[in-house]
């Protein structure tokens, strides 16, 4: 069939395998910002910058400490979400009773501000980031040659997107948090403390976003502005799959992450639109999204 089509079929699952680590990512930083946006009603613009910032911290450990991957797969993301705990008790959280526009323009300042200081410390030029000796290498497939640690970005990131799913959506942990957002006041009187849980939901956001900033420092070399080229795309699944839904955000992630590579292989040209094009469909049909709900 492909080859009535006159594509070979290494070019078709080739693409398909791209786009499905973007998927991967696209879903990863996007399920971060639903879990921010659906829990405290935060457009965070920083988001793309605390990626670059988890790649940074990934690179900086091997660079200067001498920590490799796999202990810096847990420690970048505790580190970035610790400064996101940070960010939110000293500066979201007094803007949380008023406009939304507020909280956008104050994460967008902070985004310049990472990267501004990583471009003036490190330059624009990528900085390199080995893949570990466990997952280099790869396996023929027959029709395609599949690296082995862009399969672990695939299967690993669909894992953690399942497993935050799961908690926030069929736990009681996630039961309380979808009720402190929706009455605060009341769940305080449970004895659970409401400030401490929304501190807690922002820095778990951004550091999924720095988790997926160590997975993408292998693939990608880790520079300043790689968050910047990424966020807006991702706005736009987060827009596509429902602001707010971690399931829409999931499924949209990677669901467009493959249309790309498919578009890559029959109309190049309209690969780097196609998300956008699908994102004003989108609104014109169902304002809320996908997986979003009309309020």
């Amino acid at each position: 069939m492909f080859q009535l089509l006159g594509i070979p079929p290494q070019a078709l699952f080739g693409q398909l395998l791209l786009g499905l680590i973007n998927g991967s990512f696209y879903a990863l930083l996007s399920l971060g910002l639903a879990v921010i946006f659906g829990m405290l009603n935060v457009v965070n613009m920083a988001h793309g910058a605390l990626y670059m910032v988890g790649a940074f911290v990934a690179w900086l450990l091997l660079t200067y400490v001498g920590i490799g991957y796999w202990p810096a797969l847990v420690l970048a993301p505790l580190i970035v979400g610790a400064l996101g705990l940070v960010l939110e008790r000293t500066m979201l959280r007094r803007l949380y009773k008023v406009d939304h526009l507020y909280g956008l323009l104050l994460t967008f300042g902070l985004a310049l501000i990472f990267e501004g200081a990583f471009r003036h410390q490190f330059g624009v030029s990528g900085q390199p980031y080995p893949i570990p000796d466990l997952l280099k290498g790869g396996t023929n497939l027959g029709f395609m040659f599949l690296p082995t640690y862009r399969g672990w970005v695939v299967g690993f990131s669909i894992l953690v997107c399942g497993a935050t799913w799961f908690a926030i959506e069929r736990t009681k942990l996630g039961a309380y948090l979808r009720a402190a957002t929706e009455n605060p006041t009341l769940v305080q009187a449970f004895g659970i403390n409401v400030p401490v849980m929304v501190s807690l939901t922002y820095g778990f956001g951004v550091a999924l976003a720095g988790l997926a900033g160590v997975l993408a420092a292998p693939i990608y070399q880790v520079n300043p502005l790689m968050g910047a080229n990424l966020i807006i795309v991702v706005f736009a699944v987060v827009v596509i799959g429902g602001m707010g839904s971690i399931l829409g955000a999931i499924v949209t992630g990677l669901g467009l992450g493959l249309l790309e590579g498919v578009t890559k292989v029959f109309y190049p040209e309209a690969s780097n639109i196609v998300v956008f094009v699908i994102m004003a469909v989108v609104l014109m049909i169902k304002p809320a999204g996908l997986f979003g709900r009309e309020k």
